[in-house]
C-alpha cells in the first residue's frame, strides 16, 4: 500500500511540475551537476541499505520466520528504500521549480519511479518454502 501510494505521488510530482511555474529564470548548471551527483550517491545508498538491511534480514528470517529484530529491519530497510525513491523523484520536482526543463526533471522522476516499482516486497521464503 506505501509503495503505491510513493508511485501515484511520483506522478503527482509531474504533474504538479508541469502546471506551476519555476521560480527561477535560468538552471544554473552548478545546480544540476550538484544534483546529479546527489542522485547518483542515492541510488548507491539504496543498493546499500538493500544489502545491509532487506537481504540480511531475508536470510535470518528464512531460519527464523518468527524473530521479531529481522522482521524489523527488514521493514524498516523496505521503508527506507522507498523514502530514498521519493527523494530521487523529489529531486526532479526541486529542479523543475528552479528553472530547469522536463527534460532535466524526467531522469530523476523516471528513476524514483521505476526504482520504486522495481522493489516491491516480497514475503520472505522460509527453508520450509524453498
Amino acid at each position: 500500500m506505501v509503495q503505491w501510494a510513493m508511485l501515484a505521488s511520483i506522478v503527482l510530482y509531474v504533474a504538479v511540475g508541469q502546471l506551476v511555474p519555476p521560480i527561477g529564470r535560468s538552471l544554473d548548471p552548478a545546480m544540476s551537476y550538484l544534483f546529479a551527483t546527489l542522485g547518483v550517491a542515492i541510488v548507491g545508498i539504496i543498493f546499500v541499505v538493500r544489502r545491509t538491511l532487506v537481504f540480511r534480514a531475508e536470510s535470518s528470517l528464512a531460519t527464523q520466520p518468527e524473530d521479531s529484530l529481522s522482521l524489523s529491519q527488514w521493514r524498516t530497510g523496505f521503508i527506507t528504500t522507498y523514502a530514498l525513491c521519493e527523494a530521487l523523484a523529489l529531486f526532479g520536482l526541486i529542479l523543475k521549480f528552479m528553472g530547469g526543463g522536463l527534460q532535466a526533471s524526467v531522469p530523476y522522476y523516471l528513476s524514483g519511479f521505476i526504482l520504486l516499482f522495481f522493489f516491491r516486497p516480497q514475503q520472505p521464503q522460509t527453508e520450509a518454502n524453498t
